[in-house]
């Protein structure tokens, strides 16, 4: 896909599934699970070895709202994932893939990573995650 602003959020999030899977991530896609009796959804869960990568993908306007948005987005998934690590036992990095051209940054327990950017962030995935505490 070459125009990410024309795509619907289905698009978009197939489009990061099938960025993960050329990294020989073992793709969950539009993953849902219950734990302690509340449902989760988590848009692309992708698990490499003993890594678990759990991705929102966020394909929001410019609005001036957007950041505050993002970051209470960010604190719901960083939850979302919380429960997935403890009902799968893997470590799951909370990612939310944004279509918007923002710096790589962390919010609330959470990687935000540019859909720009994320091709080179998973060849790079070691040395982030270690950079970033993670």
């Amino acid at each position: 896909m070459h125009d990410l602003e024309d795509a619907t959020w289905q698009e978009f999030e197939e489009y990061i599934r099938d960025i993960l899977s050329y990294h020989d991530f073992e793709i969950q896609f539009r993953k849902v699970f219950k734990h302690e009796g509340r449902g989760h959804q988590i848009d692309v869960v992708g698990v490499r070895k003993d890594l678990c990568l759990c991705i929102d993908g966020k394909k929001y306007g410019r609005g001036r709202h957007r950041a505050s948005s993002l970051k209470a987005q960010a604190a719901k998934h960083y939850e979302r994932c919380l429960v997935h690590e403890e009902k799968y036992g893997i470590k799951s990095i909370p990612l939310i893939v944004s279509w918007l051209d923002d710096n790589m940054v962390v919010e609330n327990g959470c990687i935000f990573v540019p859909i720009h950017m994320l091709n080179d962030f998973l060849l790079n995935l070691d040395a982030v995650l270690e950079e970033l505490s993670f």
